[in-house]
């Protein structure tokens, strides 16, 4: 590697993990004792509403409240289970699961009733909740425990039990945690720990100690240990770390020893000696400037940077050679997962389902399935992914503030970034950890609309929003308490949390039927450890064309899969199979690339990403998401939808369970987007983008885009229309006008739901 692109590789790393630690340290932690205040009055801007929402009183008059989807107590039937293909998620019972998630850390604030913050969420859909710590210690005992956030988990699961929300908690991430080394572990050069649990055997043992103290001791708000309680659904070992991402090629000193060391171990195992391994490689050497010389009279191999693992350089005996460390890095990483595994089940008692990790890799087209494959020692599959557009400027990491500048682009124009478009390891489920539409972008209410459509299509079981911290709803204002701004990683707003209770319904109830798989793909482990080529990749820029000489010579697929192929069904690998027998679901047939349209192979959604439109049309439920004045009208096969709204989110769907034509009750959403009052931006450059700067990112309240939409729905047996507070509550009646027949309204300009009855 030469000195400029490893100069251009660790400037990337450095602003990665600076934005990463403000991700962790901002949202989850500071300000945990401001209080939540009402959203102050303020006059209408021009075009648009002033959302403000009474505190819920969870009143029996509410017409919708999803916490009846709930079991009365999390895990009252069990243990939640996988089922016998090891694909989904199952109740104790066996009932199928599916998790409309969260990412939350409200409860242990002053402000908050943890029950009334719980039943909250229930209302609105939520049924899993990842609770977001560091349990590693905070003072100079590397074997005691971090007891503030210990206790956090322990009450939070409590509360979430009895709302009948699961919990999952993740205790550790390297790079929140103030751990030191002179605490008894290796030294790794100042590179915060990155990397160093896969590995030192020391922090292994702090971890499996902290570990056992939060399992095993009586959770005092509920009277059990975790370990014995049914309401935790998963443990996950660990939070965004892998020695297959630029993080690792940053390890020196006593770590980058002990790892050489241990390269050495595996190198003897694999070939009987170093010396073995050396003539296998026909003597290709690391180049001097990644790392020391081979130390084969100590049992040391010498080390390539992470970026050498994404490169084709330096012939086939050094391709060898990184070959070999791409597979011990990969199996050190399994080792670890499955010994935490077996330490938590056999060692702890633990009945919980475990996941290892949610983390990318240097290079997702090359190296994702081998960090799939290491999480394959658990049982549950996961992956931390958002949507976003570019947003600068000096804390973007966790704020958004004045001379920002950003990009705002709808999903919908981008779908190979919706964060549901995975490929899926077969036997395990799969979880999307922590996602969202991440603000500064306007175009959030498309996003529950299409995880809802596009998790139900593929098969994903839980998704998780990132991230909430209030006792009800964030309003615009302090990111932190102390910094003039708005808050990044929020998601408790109008247009994401005020559109979860339709999506919610819809993906819970399995109201979008799952296709079947578009993509079936099956990939020998000498193929993860040679860096081939995948037919398909999760990667936006993955091009199937691209390097056709470096797919496996013995997949009957030969020249890739068009990376929609996510959008006309689940997309599944066999790691560890036969390339001979993977198969594409002739998906060409379900994309018009000249229209740039994509269908799905159940027939429910139609997505043009040319003009930003996405069509729902399922027989319980039905909409559209997009840019709808750019066709006007929307016929789908119970509902037409006619709007002149320059961007908006339209859905319905049937409260009773009965398809929309004969369902005697209708829940109608609609959101648009929404601002801060006072925001104002002015056009600029962002790279070689159309893009803004923000002159004034406002204040409280939020002010919502007023709609201009008609719904005609084709259920004459309807007979009222009721309009809805954020809360449920009925507000008013509206007039329904025969029509088609069926049943026509205006959606009211200034707000959220309407029930039709």
């Amino acid at each position: 590697m030469g000195a400029q692109s490893k100069t251009r590789s660790m400037l990337f790393l450095a602003g990665m993990m600076g934005v990463l630690t403000l991700a962790w340290a901002q949202p989850a932690h500071a300000g945990n004792d401001r209080r939540e205040r009402p959203a102050p009055n303020a006059a209408p801007e021009e075009g648009r509403w002033v959302f403000r929402a009474d505190r819920d009183a969870f009143s029996e008059d509410a017409l919708f409240d999803l916490r009846s989807l709930n079991e009365k107590e999390a895990g009252e039937k069990g243990f939640v289970t996988r089922s016998k293909d090891g694909n989904d998620f199952l109740l104790g019972d066996g009932t199928p699961a599916r998790f409309w998630a969260l990412n939350d850390n409200a409860i242990g604030k002053r402000s908050v009733d943890a029950d009334h913050h719980a039943r909250f969420l229930a209302k609105r859909g939520i049924n899993l909740v990842r609770l977001h710590c560091s349990i590693a210690p905070t003072g100079n005992d590397l074997m005691a425990i971090n007891q503030k956030d210990c206790d956090h988990i322990w009450k939070s699961v409590a509360a979430f039990k009895k709302a009948g929300i699961y919990s999952i908690f993740s205790p550790y991430w390297a790079g929140a945690t103030s751990l030191k080394p002179a605490m008894g572990f290796l030294d790794d050069g100042g590179n915060k720990n990155w990397g160093l649990l896969f590995f030192d055997k020391k922090l292994q043992e702090a971890y499996k100690s902290w570990m056992k103290q939060l399992l095993t001791q009586k959770n005092p708000y509920t009277g059990i240990p975790l370990s014995e309680d049914p309401a935790v659904a998963v443990i996950q070992i660990q939070n965004e770390d892998s020695l297959l991402f630029y993080t690792a090629q940053a390890i020196k000193g006593a770590a980058k020893k002990e790892l050489r060391r241990q390269f050495g171990d595996f190198l003897k195992q694999k070939y009987g000696s170093l010396e073995k391994a050396k003539e296998a490689w026909n003597g290709a050497t690391v180049p001097a400037d990644q790392d020391a010389a081979d130390d084969f009279a100590n049992g040391e191999a010498s080390i390539c940077i992470v970026w050498e693992l994404t490169q084709r350089r330096n012939g086939p005996d050094f391709q060898k050679r990184v070959s070999d460390q791409m597979e011990f890095y990969t199996l050190t990483m399994r080792n670890f997962n499955q010994m935490v595994g077996e330490f938590l089940k056999k060692d702890l008692g633990c009945k919980q389902l475990v996941n290892a990790g949610n983390w990318r890799t240097a290079d997702n087209v090359i190296m994702l399935d081998a960090e799939r494959y290491s999480y394959a020692a658990n049982e549950v599959m996961a992956v931390n992914r958002y949507y976003t557009g570019e947003h600068k400027g000096e804390h973007v990491g966790w704020a958004i503030v004045n001379n920002d500048t950003l990009t705002d682009e709808s999903a919908l124009l981008n779908p190979r970034e919706i964060p549901v478009t995975v490929k899926q390891p077969e036997g395990f489920p799969m979880m999307v950890t922590e996602s969202s539409w991440v603000p500064p972008l306007s175009y959030q209410s498309e996003g529950p609309f299409l995880i809802a459509a596009y998790s139900s299509l593929n098969g994903v079981d839980a998704y998780f929003w990132f991230a909430h911290g209030e006792e009800e709803w964030r309003h615009p204002g302090s990111a932190n308490g102390y910094l003039p701004s708005l808050g990044k990683w929020v998601c408790g707003t109008p247009m994401l949390m005020g559109q979860w209770p339709a999506a919610a319904l819809l993906f819970r109830k399995g109201y979008v039927k799952q296709g079947t798989a578009a993509v079936r793909e099956e990939r020998t482990l000498d193929e993860l450890w040679q860096r081939k080529m995948p037919i398909i990749a999760e990667d936006a820029g993955y091009d199937p064309n691209r390097d056709k000489d470096s797919l496996s010579k013995q997949s009957n697929v030969k020249d890739g899969v068009n990376p929609l192929a996510y959008l006309v069904g689940p997309v599944q690998v066999k790691l560890g199979g036969d390339p001979t027998k993977n198969s594409a679901d002739d998906v060409a047939k379900y994309i018009e690339t000249e229209k740039k349209v994509v269908r799905s192979n159940t027939g429910e959604l139609e997505l043009d990403y040319g003009r930003g439109l996405c069509l729902l049309k399922a027989p319980k439920a039905q909409g559209v998401s997009g840019f709808l004045n750019k066709a006007g009208a929307f016929t789908l096969p119970d509902v037409t939808i006619v709007s002149k709204d320059a961007y908006a989110t339209v859905l319905a769907v049937s409260m009773d369970g009965k398809d929309l034509k004969a369902s005697g009750r209708i829940l109608v959403q609609v959101g648009t987007t929404e601002r801060s009052t006072g925001w104002k931006t002015e056009p600029v450059k962002v790279g070689k983008k159309d893009g803004e700067r923000i002159v004034n990112f406002g204040k409280a309240p939020w002010q919502v885009v007023k709609s201009q939409i008609t719904v005609t729905v084709r259920n004459a047996a309807l007979k009222t229309a009721v309009v809805l507070d954020p809360n449920g509550m009925p507000v008013k009646e509206i007039p329904l006008e025969d029509a088609d027949g069926g049943k026509r309204f205006a959606f009211p300009e200034d707000a959220l739901y309407v029930v039709l009855k």
